[in-house]
C-alpha cells in the first residue's frame, strides 16, 4: 500500500536516481496516474518501452516507487505506483554532507527546469483551454520581508492548504466525482534573496 506521508531522502543513491530528469518525468508522471504501467509511461514521456522499465526499475530499487496491483487481465504487465504520497529533502539532512548536498541541488536543478517547461508549455497553449480554465489559473509573486521562522510557518501552513486540496480531490475522484477534473500543477518557491 501506498504510504500517505512524504518519503524524507537522505541518501546519495536515491538523490541520484531521482535527479536524473526522466526519472523525474516519469515520477510525476506515475504520482499523476496513480498506478501505470511501462507502455502507458512511456507514452506520456515518447520514449521506448524497454528505457522506460529500466528507469522504473531504478527508481523501484530505491524504494521510490513500487509494485502496484494488476489493472488488467494481461498478466505480463507490470505496473508501478508510487512508494509514497511523495517526497521530501530536508535541509538539515545535507548541510553537513558536501556530496549530499551538490546532489540536492542537482535535484533542485531538474525539479526547477521541469516545472518551468510545464508552465511554458500552458502558456504556450493557453488558449486552447476554456475561459473557465484560464480565470481559474493563477500565476503571482509576493515579496514579503520576513524572517526564518516565519518563512518556516508560511511553508508549513501552504503545504498543510495544498494536502487539504489534494486529498480531498482524490478522495472525490475515487468515490466516481471526476467530470471537470483536470491535473493542475501548483509551484511555490520562497526563499531569501538580496536586491
Amino acid at each position: 500500500m501506498t504510504s500517505p506521508e512524504n518519503r524524507r531522502i537522505t541518501d546519495l543513491g536515491t538523490f541520484k536516481a531521482i535527479s536524473h530528469p526522466l526519472r523525474m518525468r516519469l515520477y510525476r508522471a506515475l504520482f499523476v496516474a496513480r498506478t501505470a504501467t511501462a507502455s502507458h509511461l512511456a507514452d506520456q514521456v515518447d520514449e521506448a518501452v524497454s528505457l522506460v522499465s529500466y528507469h522504473l526499475r531504478k527508481l523501484a530499487d530505491h524504494g521510490l516507487i513500487e509494485e502496484a496491483e494488476t489493472q488488467s487481465a494481461d498478466g505480463r504487465e507490470r505496473w508501478w505506483k508510487p512508494s509514497s504520497y511523495g517526497f521530501s529533502i530536508q535541509e538539515e539532512d545535507v548541510r553537513d554532507a558536501p556530496e549530499l548536498a551538490a546532489a540536492s541541488d542537482a535535484f533542485g536543478r531538474t525539479v526547477n527546469e521541469q516545472r518551468v517547461e510545464l508552465h511554458r508549455r500552458f502558456l504556450d497553449e493557453r488558449l486552447t483551454w476554456s475561459p473557465e480554465w484560464r480565470s481559474a489559473s493563477l500565476s503571482s509573486e509576493w515579496l514579503p520581508r520576513l524572517n526564518a521562522a516565519e518563512l518556516t510557518a508560511l511553508g508549513q501552513e501552504l503545504e498543510a492548504v495544498l494536502q487539504k486540496y489534494d486529498r480531498a480531490a482524490r478522495a472525490a475522484e475515487a468515490a466516481g466525482d471526476t467530470e471537470g477534473r483536470e491535473n493542475v500543477a501548483v509551484h511555490l518557491h520562497a526563499f531569501p534573496y538580496r536586491s
